[in-house]
């Protein structure tokens, strides 16, 4: 199945809490890491890459949406912990990239960080 990105309300949500504050700048201009979007499956760590043609494959099993609050002086912008579903890309080793969403339908293109 190939997804692409639709603009409904909750995948909409969906896709800007995992990509809200990747590459946020620092206070010197330098380009700070975030944990927002960060994703774990198989103790691998994995990001939002913004790619939105992709295969989606069979379900893996489930991953770990990481807690993050980068924004500590921005009450109610924090990330909770929470789990969502991890399915194979076709085309790639689980080891480099996974989707991750409540449905294959619904599913975002995570590589390994």
């Amino acid at each position: 199945m190939t997804t692409h990105l639709r603009a409904g309300p909750r995948l909409l949500m969906t896709a800007l809490l995992l990509t809200a504050g990747v590459g946020c700048a620092g206070s010197g201009g330098e380009a700070a890491a975030s944990c927002s979007g960060l994703v774990t499956y198989g103790n691998r760590g994995y990001l939002p890459t913004g790619d939105t043609a992709f295969t989606v494959g069979e379900r893996l099993g489930t991953a770990t949406i990481v807690e993050c609050d980068d924004t500590p002086n921005d009450p109610g912008v924090s990330i909770p912990d929470g789990r969502t579903g991890a399915y194979a890309v076709e085309g790639s080793d689980p080891a480099d990239a996974i989707a991750v969403g409540d449905s294959a339908a619904e599913a975002t293109l995570m590589k390994v960080r």
